[in-house]
């Protein structure tokens, strides 16, 4: 089993910084890809940036220099700067992590429970 913990969620006003973060525990041999992705009311999840465990980025274009998404391979964390919030970042961020829980394994996606990011005007 694996679990993912977020935190950092919360209220902030347009054009402010919010930091989030991932922590993932259990049985885990290797995550190759790790990162966030949001889901606001009414619209379908959606990726906001991932990284994987080599250091490549991918990261959505709505969010591009705004964000930076950064790993701590030896903890098994990811977080997400993110500045210049506005409203329509408003939405439940989920941390993702692609897991191998044994050597020579497939990986799977395991979700965190999402936090709560409020963008006001």
């Amino acid at each position: 089993q694996v679990q993912l913990v977020e935190s950092g969620g919360g209220l902030v006003q347009s054009g402010g910084s919010l930091r989030l973060s991932c922590a993932a525990s259990g049985t885990i041999f290797s995550i190759n890809n790790m990162g966030w992705y949001r889901q606001a009311p009414g619209k379908q999840r959606e990726l906001v940036a991932t990284m994987t465990s080599g250091g490549y980025r991918n990261l959505a274009d709505s969010v591009k220099g705004r964000v930076t998404i950064s790993r701590d391979n030896t903890k098994n964390t990811v977080s997400l700067q993110m500045n210049s919030l506005k409203p329509d970042d408003t939405a439940v961020y989920y941390c993702n992590a692609v897991v191998a829980t044994m050597k020579d394994t497939v990986a799977y996606d395991f979700w965190g429970q999402g936090t709560q990011v409020t963008v006001s005007s």
